[in-house]
């Protein structure tokens, strides 16, 4: 596995060697101990996975302290345009953000720490969305903002008319640097 660390501090990119024939391929996607040498330590406690049809947009999201989470990502089959927002309030790159083209082509793994909103849009037809987090669901702690937030100006390289969202993920708001928290806070456990 190649571990490459992206522009913006704590976001990583994870190559698999894939060993690959006439009967198909293999690769490891995960290993413990390569992880920890690479990135740090994280327990994941749980992995989920979702199905999306062509320009489903999911996102923008992430949960407050002490729910928030580090996240896993991987597509399985598809392909995703995936952004990592970085609001951690005393972060210098707060609300700078990473794109990575995640597909079950590339069997890329993005890591994104916490005190990152995390979205994506499928780009082909379907796309199964795989994700570790190292925190648990709690709905109450929810957060995001609008996927098309001015002061961010995401290239998301699907027009807008192609797009299909939540009514939830509609309604949410610009980015504003006093609804998010310091590093520190978003390290807190439950």
């Amino acid at each position: 596995m190649e571990f490459k660390q992206l522009s913006i501090p704590g976001l990583w990119v994870i190559e698999p060697k894939v060993f690959g024939d006439k009967r198909g391929y293999f690769c490891e996607t995960y290993k413990k101990e390569l992880f920890q040498q690479n990135i740090g330590r994280v327990c994941f406690l749980q992995e989920n996975e979702s199905s999306s049809s062509h320009g489903v947009l999911r996102g923008l999201h992430l949960q407050r302290p002490p729910y928030t989470q580090a996240k896993l990502v991987s597509v399985a089959l598809g392909k995703v345009l995936d952004v990592a927002v970085d609001v951690r309030t005393d972060s210098p790159t707060f609300g700078k953000y990473e794109i990575v083209e995640l597909s079950d082509e590339n069997h890329r793994r993005f890591f994104i720490p916490r005190g990152f909103l995390h979205g994506f849009v499928v780009l082909s037809q379907k796309a199964i969305f795989q994700y570790k987090v190292d925190n648990v669901y709690n709905k109450d702690s929810e957060q995001g903002i609008i996927y098309n937030d001015p002061t961010i100006n995401i290239d998301w390289k699907i027009d807008t008319k192609d797009m299909i969202f939540s009514d939830k993920d509609l309604k949410l708001n610009q980015l504003n640097k006093n609804d998010f928290y310091t590093t520190q806070q978003y390290s807190q456990n439950v």
